[in-house]
């Protein structure tokens, strides 16, 4: 089992982490994403951590609180030093107009039912979910670390927050000598590799982790959707359709997954799950599954270590165009600001 450090903490988590918005499915958004009841969740959590991997990230706009209360009962058998929790907060919740955002009392009062969904008394790592220009980051941040203070959380973190956010958060917090967010839950992949251009030099430089959101781009990289294949039936991209892929450069990326599979007699989402874990700044992956069987597979990429040659042709076949200033900065300066990965 491949532990890795939560940013600059001195917390060790695994590399991979299983993601529970398929837990409950009561609501009609994630009811497309699963239903995934009590009985079956212990099946998931028994074999991840059996298999080395005792992370679960969750969140509080899960089915509305729902996903908390089934990851909760399903982990009553285990003792609470024998897990990690990681759970979000900031999306609505109700139409209470204060039941959105991060300000003070919205996270406090969310620490708090979320400590009751998930009959725990300390939350691992505790994220803000999404960026709230209504709050000030001082406001949040002491709000944060009073949390800490009284032990209700031990770590935390932000998700889907901008470079510039975030570099402003840690600025904020460096000036009042408050604890820094140790990560940063982002979307990156195969398909997806925005991330890199401010966000990833950002985690390496400040030391702010990486715990990657759908690092199959919703299943877009699990191997259902070739240039000859598209076997989606049962799978999240039979209800959500297509993400927001270019869907030649996607086969353009599945053609290499394929060739690199038939080399390695690995899966195409192993592979592309590899791909994002030798990656700069990331701390974890957050994986979902709807059976043993799949989460199985998927926790086996944490020991796949791809050559260089593999990675030289999936960074090669999933390299997007650089938006300004990148472009600019790569002809001009690339010597004196290289950036952590490779560009073509």
């Amino acid at each position: 089992m491949k532990y890795r450090q939560l940013g600059s903490s001195g917390e060790m988590i695994p590399c991979m982490m299983l993601g529970t918005a398929t837990f409950a499915g009561s609501t009609e958004l994630f009811r497309k994403w699963g239903q995934t009841q009590v009985f079956e969740a212990k099946e998931l959590i028994k074999l991840s951590i059996d298999s080395g991997f005792n992370a679960f990230d969750t969140a509080d706009c899960y089915s509305l609180g729902d996903a908390e209360i089934v990851l909760g009962e399903a982990l009553k058998d285990y003792k609470r030093s024998e897990y990690f929790i990681s759970t979000k907060t900031g999306m609505w919740m109700s139409d209470n107009p204060n039941d959105i955002g991060t300000s003070r009392a919205k996270i406090v009062r969310s620490v708090e039912a979320s400590l009751k969904r998930l009959q725990i008394d300390y939350i691992d790592l505790y994220h803000l979910h999404c960026y709230d220009a209504k709050t000030p980051h001082i406001e949040a941040l002491s709000a944060l670390n009073e949390l800490v203070k009284a032990g209700k959380i031990r770590y935390f973190g932000v998700s889907n927050y901008s470079a510039w956010h975030l570099m402003k958060m840690l600025s904020v917090a460096d000036k009042y000598n408050l604890l820094r967010p140790s990560v940063h839950q982002a979307y990156y992949s195969l398909a997806a590799r925005e991330f890199e251009n401010e966000l990833m030099p950002l985690g390496v430089e400040e030391g702010v982790g990486t715990l990657v959101w759908s690092p199959l781009s919703g299943s877009m990289l699990s191997g259902k959707i070739t240039r000859t294949k598209r076997d989606v039936e049962g799978s999240r991209l039979s209800t959500d359709g297509a993400w927001d892929v270019d869907m030649e450069k996607l086969y353009d990326i599945t053609d290499v997954l394929e060739s690199i599979s038939r080399d390695t007699g690995h899966s195409i989402a192993q592979i592309s799950l590899a791909w994002v874990l030798s990656r700069p700044s990331v701390s974890s992956l957050v994986i979902g599954a709807r059976n043993t069987m799949q989460l199985d597979a998927n926790l086996k990429a944490a020991s796949i270590t791809l050559d260089s040659k593999h990675i030289e042709a999936l960074d090669k076949a999933s390299q997007t165009k650089l938006p300004y200033p990148y472009w600019h900065q790569r002809a001009t300066v690339d010597s004196r600001d290289p950036y952590p990965v490779k560009r073509y």
